[in-house]
């Protein structure tokens, strides 16, 4: 990996106050710590950081930073970002030796059309997407490409099976990287059993509607019991009279 050059300017004001002038001066504030070094507040011209980053696609860029007539080799150790206009807000700079191995995480890049999506109609599973691995600084890969087109239905990939010049990988072997799965099927039911049941639901219908029916038809004639004994009984009372 080349190292990507940038200049840097100590901050004379530290805290919120300090980033929001560098923010309003079109400089990106930032910290660089490590090595032995007290932490010291350095400031990057906006426009130049975007230039010298642009086309970079890994998580781990060195970066040969200029400060006070020095240089020094670092790595961007984290980047935070504004949640609504997505600007930089700090960058913290790792200072590193190039002589010494260093522990980051790099990205797992899915490569290849799966034979047993093709062929097989399953689904790709990419279930891990960074790893943790030790090298030399210049050694640090801007990505992993994970070559997925030997796999079938049921096949996966796992960190044992990724191989990478001059990099130990430090995790789990067993875990999983990408898998092919079987795609899910809706179980439908028979078309006799689906004829069957459509034809039970009138009969069901309508011997409901028969037993409504039964139960209107007791009501209305135990209204019609009611209403003979009460003439009954008006009759009655005026022979009485």
């Amino acid at each position: 990996m080349s190292a990507i050059p940038l200049t840097a300017s100590r901050r004379e004001r530290i805290g919120k106050g300090g980033a929001r002038k560098s923010r309003a001066a079109g400089q990106i504030p930032g910290v660089l710590y490590g090595h032995g070094e007290n932490p010291v507040p350095v400031a990057i011209v906006a426009r130049e950081f975007e230039l010298a980053l642009h086309g970079y696609s890994g998580s781990n860029p060195l970066v040969t930073l200029k400060l006070d007539g020095g240089e020094h080799s670092v790595l961007i150790r984290d980047v935070q970002y504004d949640p609504l206009t997505h600007d930089i807000l700090h960058l913290d700079f790792q200072h590193i030796s190039l002589t010494e191995t260093v522990e980051v995480e790099v990205t797992l890049k899915v490569t290849g059309l799966a034979i047993g999506v093709k062929d097989g109609g399953g689904i790709l599973e990419h279930i891990l997407r960074n790893v943790e691995v030790r090298c030399l600084p210049t050694a640090i890969p801007a990505s992993i490409d994970v070559d997925v087109t030997a796999l079938n239905v049921g096949d996966s990939i796992h960190v044992r099976d990724l191989a990478v010049p001059n990099v130990t990988i430090l995790t789990d072997p067993d875990a999983t990287v990408a898998t092919v799965v079987a795609p899910t099927v809706m179980e439908e039911k028979p078309a006799e059993e689906a004829a069957v049941a459509t034809a039970e639901e009138p009969e069901v219908i309508a011997k409901g509607k028969k037993e409504e029916e039964g139960e209107e038809a007791k009501e209305g004639a135990k209204g019609e019991v009611k209403e003979v004994k009460e003439t009954k009984e008006k009759a009655e009372k005026k022979e009485k009279k």
